[in-house]
């Protein structure tokens, strides 16, 4: 993977399929927090014992649908340092623009496609950026040391058998923690 420069800033290309505006569909979606520390809790005897900002996200993540209408969340687990989703978008001709720089919208544009990217987002990244703000802004007003790494893992899920095999990693997933490959023991 290459980087490119953008207004002499390096920056790293999207690792999104191209091909696809994440707008429908089935996902598998990890999201990690920064540098993996265990900001969520701990595992003991294969159990997720969430500390009060697990628990945040945990409900977080259960009505992500009452504030993304368009999303549902079929299963999910909370782990010490990431989260693994499956998530469904159904999309039907929906599509966000992001409100973060309205100002933009009114400048002279300087690289006109990327101006189109910074204001419209599949409605995945904007749940998904939705949920990390969320945890975010709690963290914050509870004063919890706290931080997510930048982006979030996906893998567009193309059928029934990549999607039962996907559900049983979710599944086992504190079970096999110390298997796991972002287990961390501190």
């Amino acid at each position: 993977m290459t980087t490119k420069k953008y207004q002499n800033k390096y920056r790293i290309p999207s690792a999104r399929a191209w091909w696809h505006d994440y707008n429908g569909g089935f996902y598998f979606i990890t999201i990690c927090t920064a540098g993996h520390k265990p900001y969520f809790g701990r595992i003991e005897n294969a159990v997720m014992l969430k500390n009060k900002l697990g628990q945040f996200v945990e409900d977080n993540i259960l009505n992500l649908n009452n504030h993304y209408p368009y999303v549902e969340i079929p299963l999910h687990v909370v782990m010490p340092n990431h989260i693994h989703l499956i998530v469904f978008v159904n999309g039907d001709g929906l599509h966000v623009e992001t409100g973060r720089a309205p100002s933009l919208q009114k400048m002279e544009p300087i690289n006109e496609k990327m101006q189109l990217i910074s204001l419209r987002k599949g409605l995945l990244s904007v749940a998904m950026g939705g949920l990390k703000s969320a945890t975010t802004n709690f963290a914050n007003l509870n004063t919890i040391q706290f931080g997510w790494q930048t982006r979030f893992h996906d893998h567009i899920i193309r059928n029934q058998e990549e999607c039962n095999r996907i559900a049983t990693y979710i599944e086992n997933n504190p079970a096999k923690w110390e298997l796991d490959k972002f287990f961390r023991n501190d």
